[in-house]
């Protein structure tokens, strides 16, 4: 007699045998609480979250006034841990992830550096006033780390339930085929976007960091999924829209921006830069965790099939804990100075130098000939996203054109690559993507979105 744990049930595996009821168990549970934490929007109070989000609202309501000095304080364990390693190389460096964590490159020590002193600058609100000032390395220090010190502090213990137990493998295997066309990218990046517009664009980029770590996309791949579906989140778009006033057009808004990201999602990834980057793999893992043939069996059977054989081999819960507590302290000592460093002199740079400004002047002919109004005022706002992703609507709120100020919220929404935050993960992250391709990628969004938008708003919604 077979025993529990071999017990049958109808579908069957990639292989044609059944399917064991543990193992579509241990599918379907952590998949669900993943799927439920994630990708489930639900109304809290005026506006719409995630669980995920939910529970990073209620830490940051306990916790309140302390987050601030709290990001300080690990900027600056993160900068002394790392000189110490850097210069001392101690023993219990040898001891697996803490080399990878803390032994880096003299760059990012010194952007370690640099995000510690900004914030102990701003904390204690001394030295220069473009960089302790409110609309800097107040924004930074006071409005953005907060919400990364508790938005990735469950994303980090909570994404394991979403990408290690099969879900990836059915949603990726039931949609390869149409990604494949259209995109030219694993149905599994389905997943990405999802996360991304129900959650938040980090974490799409999160998740998309460790499925190329692990094998499953390759540099092409991987550069254009965390570049093209890292989209804002639903939760996002409603407060751009609300700030900037247009609010009461918020299904024509989203609909437009996830036309023209759809749009741009299809051919950015086949021009330069990304077209050209290598089919290699992650090097540690050397080669790509191929997608199957179904042979012949219904797609929805392979893909449940996948999604057991994923689950039967997934961490267990000892090495599912050391896993999330490696990513939380990755994020907290390594992505949070570098958002706070290139963030605070990002805004910095748009704040108080007429940088972007010199750069917006081709933009101004630009908007003129798409029939934007007030198009003077306008072009800052449409590079300086590259900035922040929050910038645009600031520059824009106080446009009197209703048209301009849609099509400026639609292009920061649509635009993706912010320093301040997608950016800076990227840059961290083991995709080999650099600086000057994001430049890039972040102009090809642009040049391509926004006459979608400006004919949508024209045409259907003005």
């Amino acid at each position: 007699m077979a025993s529990p744990s071999e017990t049958t049930t109808g579908p069957y595996n990639t292989n044609g045998g059944k399917l064991s009821r543990r193992g579509l168990l241990k599918f379907l549970i952590p998949s669900l609480i993943g799927i439920g934490m994630f990708l489930v929007p639900f109304t809290a109070g005026d506006g719409i979250n995630i669980g995920m989000g939910y529970l990073a609202d209620g830490l940051k309501a306990l916790l309140g006034d302390a987050l601030p000095p709290l990001a300080a304080l690990i900027l600056c364990l993160s900068a002394a841990l790392t000189i110490i390693v850097k210069l001392a190389q101690p023993a219990w460096l040898d001891r697996g992830p803490l080399k990878e964590l803390f032994d880096v490159e003299w760059l990012w020590l010194a952007l370690r550096l640099l995000g510690a002193l900004f914030a102990v600058m701003t904390l204690f609100q001394i030295g220069p006033g473009f960089v302790i000032a409110a609309s800097t390395g107040g924004v930074m220090l006071n409005d953005l780390a907060p919400v990364l010190l508790t938005f990735f502090f469950f994303a980090a213990l909570l994404l394991p339930f979403l990408v290690d137990f099969g879900f990836m493998e059915f949603i990726g295997s039931l949609v390869r085929k149409p990604f494949r066309l259209i995109f030219g990218l694993p149905g599994r990046s389905a997943i990405d976007a999802t996360a991304s517009w129900m959650g938040s664009g980090t974490v799409g980029v999160l998740i998309t960091t460790q499925q190329y770590e692990q094998g499953y996309y390759n540099q092409r791949e991987a550069a254009a999924i965390a570049t093209n579906f890292s989209i804002v989140s639903i939760a996002f778009a409603l407060l751009v829209a609300s700030f900037i006033k247009i609010n009461h057009l918020f299904i024509e808004f989203y609909l437009t921006v996830l036309v023209s990201g759809l749009i741009a999602a299809v051919i950015v990834p086949r021009l330069p830069p990304l077209s050209r980057k290598s089919n290699r793999y992650y090097e540690p893992v050397g080669c790509q965790i191929a997608e199957e043939s179904t042979g012949g069996m219904g797609i929805v059977r392979f893909s449940l099939g996948q999604a057991v054989a994923r689950a039967e081999t997934a961490p267990g819960p000892g090495q599912l804990v050391r896993i999330a507590l490696f990513n939380v302290a990755d994020i907290f000592f390594g992505l949070l100075p570098l958002v706070v460093a290139i963030g605070t002199v990002a805004l910095v740079l748009a704040e108080y130098t007429p940088l972007f400004t010199w750069l917006s002047y081709p933009m101004v002919p630009v908007l003129e000939w798409l029939r934007i109004p007030e198009a003077e005022a306008a072009a800052p706002a449409t590079l300086v996203g590259f900035a922040d992703m929050f910038l645009p609507a600031v520059l824009a709120s106080n446009i009197e054109s209703e048209l301009t100020r849609f099509v400026i919220a639609c292009l920061s929404l649509t635009q993706l690559i912010y320093m301040s935050e997608i950016g800076a993960l990227l840059l961290k992250s083991k995709i080999p993507i650099k600086l000057w391709e994001l430049v890039v990628v972040f102009l090809l969004r642009t040049a391509i979105t926004l006459p979608i938008i400006a004919l949508i708003a024209h045409v259907f919604v003005f």
